[in-house]
């Protein structure tokens, strides 16, 4: 298999797998991860539609994108956008139907294994070079324009300010504290602080080595 066709199946599985590991989030109901935290907190004070407030976010981060390394738009950041939401959707009712009325202890569970595939199916895409997400994108651009700090370290940045800001957002909106742990929980947490490691390990042990290449960190994230 040439390296084209390896590269191509990288960022559908990695866009896939990423979409199966949000609804599983969502079906957690125990935080979900920290762009989706700061979107909850605009869609509480802005009054249109959240779909329409989602096209809007994400086509201003795309245009930071184009404007600062048109290079992370690729076939991967498309198929994030049209598709993702339909495969969230699929993937949280499949867990709603198959586990209904779960109790915390899997509820838990799923929430663990959401978070790793989460950062397998980041590194994937990463890796395949064809194209990321929009929020994905700013961290990414950010680590290969300031040399001094490594990929894992802007992620966990990128990410603290979405859940801050999401948080004040929600304050600001009059949400109570039961709401606002619906979509700021331990799982945005633990996402925040750990998704930029977790996913340069999944790039180091497995992304890289999928497309024969050294255990090694690549340029841009280091």
């Amino acid at each position: 298999m040439n390296q084209t066709v390896k590269r191509v199946i990288m960022s559908i599985l990695g866009v896939a797998i990423c979409g199966v590991s949000v609804g599983m989030f969502k079906f957690a109901a125990l935080g979900v991860d920290p762009f989706q935290s700061l979107m909850s907190g605009l869609d509480a004070v802005i009054p249109i539609r959240f779909g329409t407030l989602y096209v809007i976010v994400n086509a201003i981060l795309l245009l930071f994108a184009l404007i600062f390394d048109r290079k992370k738009i690729g076939i991967a950041t498309f198929i994030n956008l049209f598709l993702l939401g339909y495969i969230v959707e699929f993937s949280q009712g499949l867990c709603e139907k198959l586990m209904p009325d779960a109790p915390l202890w899997l509820r838990i569970i799923i929430l663990l294994i959401a978070i790793v595939i989460l950062c397998l199916s980041s590194a994937l895409y990463f890796t395949a070079d064809l194209g990321v997400s929009t929020y994905d994108a700013v961290a990414l651009v950010w680590s290969q324009r300031q040399h001094k700090l490594k990929f894992a370290y802007c992620r966990v940045i990128c990410d603290l300010v979405c859940v801050t800001l999401g948080v004040i957002l929600l304050l600001l909106a009059g949400q109570n504290l039961t709401g606002i742990f619906g979509s700021v929980g331990v799982g945005t947490i633990i996402t925040a602080f750990f998704m930029g490691p977790l996913i340069t390990f999944f790039n180091v042990h497995v992304a890289q080595p999928m497309l024969g290449k050294p255990k090694e960190e690549k340029k841009d994230e280091g």
